[in-house]
């Protein structure tokens, strides 16, 4: 598949970028510094611009079939980044008939009851802004999408390893986030469906197989 990624240069996008050339696809790296991808087979690094209007972001992913949002402010840039950065792209996605779209969120996003808890207080402004973005994807619509929710995102060795019976939140390996949100790019059983992964003990492509 050619596939769009929003955000390819961020810790997580840049491993997504790297799992999806590793399972055959070609990559459209989008991104602040597409510098960064110069020189790599299968990859083609465009600057994305999540401020620009929805007819530019269509002309950017015509052409792939598929389309991921990794794009995040950290915190800088919230409302315009995080939440309607990721509406314009499912706007133009619909608009260039691309029917399949990951969203990367955040533990509990749709939850706000849950927001109070500890490792979570300190990020409510961002909770906010993934609520509304995985409430469009889900309500306003008709894409073939899948929302990850993964919990507290830690630089740790991959564990290939995964827990989607997530009650509380508590740690993820980046590099197994990138890996299942790789995972799920074909699989038609994880459509329409939010995903609240955590660190575990059931193998990613189990993991997957079962949602």
């Amino acid at each position: 598949m050619r596939v769009f990624v929003a955000g390819a240069s961020g810790r997580v996008g840049t491993l997504l970028t790297q799992d999806l050339v590793k399972d055959g696809n070609e990559v459209v790296a989008a991104s602040r510094h597409p510098e960064q991808f110069a020189g790599q087979d299968h990859v083609m690094a465009v600057t994305l611009d999540l401020h620009a209007s929805e007819e530019q972001l269509a002309e950017d992913l015509r052409g792939s079939d598929a389309v991921y949002f990794v794009a995040g402010s950290r915190g800088k840039d919230l409302l315009q980044t995080d939440a309607f950065g990721a509406v314009k792209l499912m706007m133009a996605a619909e608009n260039v008939g691309i029917k399949r779209f990951i969203l990367l969120s955040s533990i509990f996003a749709d939850e706000p009851s849950k927001w109070d808890d500890p490792n979570l207080r300190n990020i409510t402004n961002y909770n906010i802004a993934k609520f509304f973005a995985d409430q469009w994807l889900m309500t306003r619509t008709n894409l073939d999408y899948t929302i990850l929710q993964p919990c507290n995102l830690m630089e740790e060795p991959a564990t290939g390893k995964v827990s989607f019976g997530v009650t509380h939140s508590t740690t993820n390996s980046i590099a197994d986030v990138a890996a299942v949100l790789a995972a799920v790019l074909d699989k038609p059983n994880t459509f329409h469906k939010i995903i609240m992964m955590s660190n575990g003990e059931t193998p990613i492509d189990e993991a997957v197989a079962e949602v």
